[in-house]
């Protein structure tokens, strides 16, 4: 009977050890398997970060009176139609990565920017293809393109329109510093353009205050005035304050006057652009022009007041880089 119960009481023992290790088996397997499925479901995570499609960071750009959303970093930058944009960038030496030609060159003018830009057509024609193949990061195009223009070009980056009004050249050129990550040096050439003003209006003191001051532009053969808010206009009346000619106040846009009219004018000075690009039907122009019978009664000839480009003929009139060269010029021939 002892040993009946002795057995049995072994054979509880035993019941009891291998139900133990069995639980800790299980116990540990179920651990296990645990922390695989938690390793599985990182890994799976991981993989869908991974995944996951990066969000570019973006800053919020304003622009008369405009916002513009583009990438934080605006390396790749794409000018078409917008010839003020390569002017500012002459000034604050930015290299696009695609630009403007004229006949399918880029000009003297604007070789110091282009060394290393494709082109990306002709002023108001616009190359698409190659200008999603540039890959840019935002695109500088005219204010005057058609909203056809600026909706196709806004698939391929954000597109801001640059401004070609004179009187928005300082915004103009603040814009390009914030692209390009020189503000600094925007505000600096605008500083300095308006210290070598006040200068410029010491020198010439009360000299001009009785004289008539004209900008004029040969285009197809043909003599253009264009209002006191436009072309090298602002340098002159606004920022000089030359008096403006009646018949200057009365123009509305670019326009034709004829031989006679402008001999009316009688300007004591005058200032004309002509580009052989702008002429190429009547390349003798210029010269006949100048050799006429009715200008050669005019005081600006009688007295060699007459001073063709001086700066470069492609120069729009109301950027930075045109009102910088313009006003050291005219300085420098109003006082002859």
């Amino acid at each position: 009977m002892k040993k009946m119960k002795f057995m049995l009481g072994l054979f509880l023992v035993m019941a009891m050890i291998l139900s133990a290790c069995g639980g800790d088996k299980q116990g540990k397997e179920q651990a296990v398997n645990s922390e695989s499925q938690n390793n599985a479901s990182q890994n799976e995570s991981t993989e869908k970060k991974a995944d996951a499609p990066q969000t570019a960071d973006t800053k919020v750009v304003k622009y008369l009176d405009q916002e513009y959303t583009l990438p934080t970093k605006t390396e790749r930058i794409v000018i078409t139609g917008a010839v003020e944009a390569m002017e500012d960038s002459i000034v604050l030496e930015v290299n696009p990565v695609g630009a403007i030609t004229f006949a399918g060159e880029f000009p003297p003018l604007f070789q110091s920017i282009t060394k290393d830009a494709q082109s990306v057509g002709e002023k108001m024609e616009p190359n698409f293809e190659t200008i999603l193949s540039l890959k840019p990061d935002v695109i500088l195009a005219s204010s005057k393109a058609k909203p056809e223009v600026i909706e196709q070009l806004n698939k391929i980056a954000p597109t801001i329109p640059y401004s070609h009004i004179s009187t928005n050249w300082e915004s103009n050129l603040r814009l390009l510093g914030e692209l390009s990550g020189k503000q600094e040096q925007a505000e600096k050439e605008i500083a300095q353009y308006k210290t070598d003003l006040d200068a410029a209006k010491s020198q010439l003191g009360d000299s001009l205050k009785d004289k008539k001051v004209v900008a004029l532009r040969i285009r197809g053969g043909e003599q253009y005035i264009y209002p006191d808010a436009v072309f090298f206009n602002p340098v002159l009346y606004e920022d000089l304050g030359i008096a403006v000619p009646e018949e200057v106040k009365a123009a509305k846009a670019q326009e034709l006057i004829s031989k006679e009219k402008f001999a009316d004018m009688n300007p004591d000075y005058l200032f004309i652009q002509f580009s052989p690009a702008e002429n190429k039907e009547t390349p003798d122009a210029l010269e006949k022009f100048k050799n006429d019978p009715i200008m050669k009664n005019i005081k600006a000839f009688k007295d060699d007041h007459v001073f063709v480009n001086v700066v470069d003929p492609l120069a729009q009139g109301g950027t930075a880089y045109s009102k910088i060269q313009f006003l050291k010029e005219a300085v420098s021939h109003l006082t002859k």
